[in-house]
């Protein structure tokens, strides 16, 4: 069992804590199937705040994709589409059990230097 560590900017991680967002999205799935996101909010936070189990992974093309997880996708579909631009796949982490850490973490708690362009596996 693995988990990821994800930078995400910090408008979306609000809005998976306030169950407004309950899928992330990705163009490329990982190799490895992980269990739980550890979620890193992006400057000016830069801290690892909180995590998330991962319920499902969905993948198939970016239409497919936004049919199935729009209600509950934090992003309208302008934006949406324009991540997908080009792209034949899309990959949606379901999240699940999300927690707040009360504490943010460093990433060198991780063992980890500087955050990940898009993710980086974890104990």
């Amino acid at each position: 069992m693995c988990n990821i560590l994800l930078s995400i900017h910090p408008q979306f991680v609000e809005k998976i804590f306030n169950g407004e967002k309950r899928y992330e999205f990705r163009k490329i799935k990982t190799k490895r199937n992980p269990k739980k996101i550890l979620i890193y909010s992006t400057s000016p936070i830069s801290r690892v705040v909180g995590e998330a189990d991962i319920e499902n992974i969905l993948i198939d093309t970016p239409d497919k994709i936004w049919e199935k997880t729009s209600f509950y996708s934090g992003i309208d579909e302008k934006f949406f589409q324009k991540y997908y631009k080009n792209k034949e796949q899309a990959v949606a982490y379901q999240l699940k059990n999300i927690v707040v850490y009360n504490k943010p973490k460093k990433l060198k708690e991780f063992g980890l230097h500087t955050a990940p362009q898009s993710f980086v596996y974890v104990q």
